[in-house]
């Protein structure tokens, strides 16, 4: 489903906004958010582990116990 929403652009935005074709413009302005959406999930998940880290709840893992762990979940879903 989509939504029309109206927003204001700075003058160097709608410079560059300006040479996208009108019918092109909300394709290129999702596409810049769903990847700013992507890039902030992955920094927000980085932090988050560099949370977990410093507050030393993370502890070492080996890969024996992350395919345990991927086997288990496998288990759960069936």
């Amino acid at each position: 489903m989509s939504k029309l929403i109206d927003i204001v652009v700075h003058d160097d935005v709608w410079r560059l906004l300006k040479l996208v074709p009108a019918n092109e413009r909300a394709r290129v302005v999702n596409q810049a958010l769903r990847e700013w959406a992507r890039e902030r999930r992955r920094l927000d998940a980085v932090a988050e582990m560099d949370r977990l880290r410093s507050d030393g709840e993370m502890k070492p893992t080996t890969s024996d116990e992350i395919v345990r762990w991927i086997r288990e979940e496998r288990d759960i879903e069936h």
